[in-house]
């Protein structure tokens, strides 16, 4: 019997998948000791092991036009948004239904639903977003450095300025990463080829 190349790819984004979303479960504790794992690590984790699960089980087969691609992709950035208000934050940490619901909510409405509408949604709405993610990550980083009092109480004044440092250094990675391609047409393509 052969297997396809296809089928196998599959099977290892499933299986990555789910090895990655039971690592973040069995070290969640360890993450959210600090606001910089918290945030920059175990949440986008589980969004990334919510995108490979959804490649796995092939969303991206699901027959979805731009608008709905669109609207998709808005609803993921919602639970992103809402998941990251301090007040949620702590709320995870310190209630068992919220920290449930971090860790369900997150790759399935983040991860899943990217990898669904994130390659049929409008290139202007994509660019858009990402234009919009550093400048909120500017904005956080300013916020967390520069607040007077503690924003999420579960953390102390100066995890805050770590993380608001963490989230400057963040920006200026996403912005060199995601404006390479326009610099570099032809390397990325072939790049991306291999």
């Amino acid at each position: 019997m052969i297997i396809s190349k296809a089928s196998t790819m599959r099977h290892r984004e499933l299986i990555i998948a789910v090895v990655l979303f039971m690592g973040l479960v069995v070290f969640g504790q360890s993450l959210e000791v600090s606001p910089v794992t918290h945030m920059l690590v175990l949440l986008p984790g589980l969004a990334i092991s919510g995108a490979l699960l959804g490649i796995g089980l092939r969303v991206d087969r699901i027959q979805i036009d731009e608008a709905n691609a669109n609207g998709v992709i808005l609803i993921a950035v919602g639970f992103i948004f809402f998941w990251m208000l301090p007040r949620y934050i702590d709320a995870s940490l310190v209630t068992v239904t919220f920290g449930i619901l971090k860790y369900l909510s997150i790759p399935i409405f983040v991860g899943v639903l990217m990898a669904l509408g994130w390659g049929r949604a409008n290139p202007y709405l994509r660019g858009f977003l990402k234009a919009n993610a550093l400048s909120m990550l500017g904005v956080l980083s300013f916020l967390y450095t520069h607040a007077p009092v503690r924003i999420c109480n579960s953390y102390l004044v100066s995890a805050q300025e770590n993380l608001g440092v963490a989230f400057l250094w963040t920006a200026i990675f996403l912005a060199l990463v995601w404006s390479y391609p326009l610099f570099f047409p032809k390397a990325s393509r072939s790049v991306l080829r291999q």
